[in-house]
């Protein structure tokens, strides 16, 4: 069973629609859409783990330029 989660990105002002294409490209990225809001991109990723996904927020993520801060948040299956 993977783990899914939505990431939540504020991007620089202008910034947004190149994110969301840097993103989409990124290795378990299933959706990246620029949206209007408190946040500017809206991610939906999966990974086989917490951990991998993990790596993917900070080290892969996270290191795009453009990016001001992300907000992780894990799908549950209540």
């Amino acid at each position: 069973m993977t783990v899914q989660a939505y990431i939540l990105i504020q991007t620089d002002v202008g910034k947004a629609a190149e994110v969301a294409r840097a993103i989409s490209a990124l290795e378990g990225v299933t959706l990246a859409e620029d949206v209007t809001g408190p946040y500017d991109v809206i991610v939906r990723a999966e990974a086989r783990n917490v951990d991998e996904l993990g790596q993917l927020v900070v080290s892969r993520v996270q290191g795009l330029d453009g990016i001001t801060r992300t907000l992780t948040c894990p799908v549950v299956h209540i």
